[in-house]
């Protein structure tokens, strides 16, 4: 039998980081739908995800994407975070919004186009050191459209080359998480196409470099939880990027598509040992349609339904199904825990680490939706072209 007690200990220490980017405007690749009371810059963006941390008590940490966050004193911005709350995360870097990254940033063919896509990977570190980040996620856009375009084993050549010059800036208590994605902007290769090549980089730059599951990244029918778990026994796995995968990458709430494997994900996580800080549980998503601060509640609240029914799996009674070649019987007991309703359960959990039962219903009485409404008037708003 699974202890509850424990089940609740678990999920009081779980912590999920929220991007700053899903507070801004997006859209899709045609159009970018503005929202009133979006966020004007990154301070704006940081008093939002107070928010989120206020109603949940499960996310203390605020994601950065440079150059879409850049400030001219990270110190301040952090003494700003800390003042509400949170903290700030994780670095993502930015390598595919310049016009000179049209064939590639550290793949590129140029010399000069690599320099100073390396160059901003190592701002990135800079910026680190000042807001004390740990980790600095890096996702390339690099790859090529037509047969012949570039070498491919070059671009390998180019691309370990300067993951190893990052890598070798990084502090002793900072992280390198490297980020694969099967497809887009390029569509005949892409340099960091799957778990595999990003496994390969890795394992060759050292033991302070990992790589992230994008679970948006992957094509239909991927077995995600088989990459998890290989991963998990190599040491290899760093972080997440929780989504949903209707457009074929990350712009939806996590467990909107598919809560079944973002359960048979977490399993995975638990049983190999990955549910402790060293893997990060992050959100990568855009909201385009829906009101941006209740959909990060709601994702984060879908990360802890599936954490929840994970560890409610009676690992015994799998372990002696599987033994026996028990198919069925091993099949029921991940179904049980699966199809069991953990909502009472969380809502236990969240009085007891002193908060609203109802994380939405909560944040709705705060009146923030529309505080920010009437205040956030004029300015540019945060968010990306399209």
């Amino acid at each position: 039998m699974t202890d509850v007690a424990a089940v609740k200990a678990a999920l009081k220490t779980q912590t999920v980081e929220t991007p700053s980017w899903a507070y801004g405007n997006s859209g899709t690749r045609f159009k970018v739908f503005a929202q009133q009371g979006v966020p004007r810059d990154p301070w704006e963006k940081l008093d939002d995800a107070a928010q989120v941390h206020a109603v949940t008590g499960v996310t203390p940490t605020v994601a950065l994407h440079i150059p879409w966050d850049k400030v001219d004193d990270y110190s301040a911005l952090a003494k700003h975070a800390a003042d509400r709350g949170v903290k700030l995360g994780t670095v993502n870097s930015n390598t595919f919004q310049d016009d000179d990254y049209k064939l590639g940033s550290i793949c590129h063919p140029e010399a000069a186009v690599r320099r100073k896509a390396v160059g901003h990977l190592l701002e990135c570190v800079d910026i680190m050191d000042a807001t004390g980040s740990r980790d600095l996620k890096l996702w390339f856009a690099d790859g090529t459209n037509y047969p012949g375009q570039d070498d491919i084993r070059g671009r390998q050549d180019r691309l370990a080359e300067g993951l190893a010059e990052v890598y070798a800036r990084l502090g002793d208590d900072q992280r390198l998480l490297l980020e694969y994605k099967l497809f887009e902007p390029a569509f005949y290769t892409t340099d960091v196409p799957d778990w595999g090549t990003a496994y390969a980089h890795c394992l060759k730059l050292g033991p302070k470099a990992q790589v992230v599951v994008d679970t948006g990244h992957h094509a239909p029918g991927t077995n995600i939880e088989f990459i998890v778990a290989t991963l998990l026994r190599e040491g290899k796995l760093g972080a997440f990027d929780f989504n949903s995968r209707f457009y074929a990458d990350d712009d939806l709430m996590a467990g909107a598509a598919d809560p079944f494997q973002l359960f048979r994900i977490m399993y995975e996580v638990i049983r190999g040992g990955g549910f402790t800080p060293d893997v990060a549980f992050m959100l990568d998503q855009c909201h385009n349609i829906e009101a941006k601060i209740p959909a990060v509640i709601r994702s984060v609240m879908n990360v802890q339904e599936a954490t929840a029914k994970a560890l409610l799996v009676d690992r015994d009674a799998l372990t002696a199904a599987q033994r026996t070649g028990d198919v069925l019987e091993a099949n029921a007991v991940l179904m049980d825990a699966y199809n069991t309703d953990v909502r009472p359960l969380l809502r236990e959990v969240r009085e007891e680490l002193g908060i609203d039962q109802d994380p939405i219903a909560a944040y709705r009485r705060s009146g923030w939706a529309e505080k920010i409404v009437a205040e956030r008037v004029g300015g540019e708003q945060a968010g990306w072209g399209a």
